[in-house]
């Protein structure tokens, strides 16, 4: 069975790992993330979902505030962490944050990323992904089947 852990848990040590990157940008990106989860759900894995349920969008997004740097502190330990990071771009976000982290991981190894037509740096993403030889899949669907060929039995 899946593990899922979400900000700011613990990271486990140890056991297959899966980082649910990309667009989250609430009300506007759909909830992809529960989506794998689902499909995933009978894997034995841990799947980090950076999406956190007790989020404050008021909480100014400066260093100095201890809840936002402990988000984002976990987002990159997770990120370094993980053995798959999964990327997904709704294309009714900008995802500033998910490009950055295209770009800090992108020479990993670990990507797979998703990148529909429409979203408005499609072709940053598919040059990059070009560039790394980072694997790129048309579906969400199409990210579950690339991590479930990927996960370590």
């Amino acid at each position: 069975m899946s593990n899922v852990i979400k900000p700011i848990s613990a990271l486990p040590q140890g056991g297959f790992s899966i980082f649910l990157a990309g667009s989250i940008e609430m009300g506007k990106a759909e909830s992809w993330q529960n989506k794998i989860e689902k499909s995933l759900e009978n894997e034995n894995v841990n799947i980090f979902n950076p999406r956190r349920d007790e989020w404050d969008s008021s909480w100014e997004q400066k260093y100095e505030n201890e809840q936002f740097r402990a988000q984002v502190m976990w987002e990159l330990e997770a990120l370094e962490q993980a053995d798959i990071i999964a990327m997904y771009f709704d294309k009714l976000t900008q995802s500033p944050i998910s490009l950055l982290e295209l770009g800090l991981h992108a020479k990993t190894g670990k990507m797979i990323v998703c990148c529909p037509e429409g979203f408005w740096r499609k072709g940053n993403v598919d040059t990059v992904c070009k560039k790394y030889n980072i694997p790129q899949v048309q579906t969400i669907e199409g990210l579950v089947e690339e991590i479930q060929r990927r996960i370590v039995k």
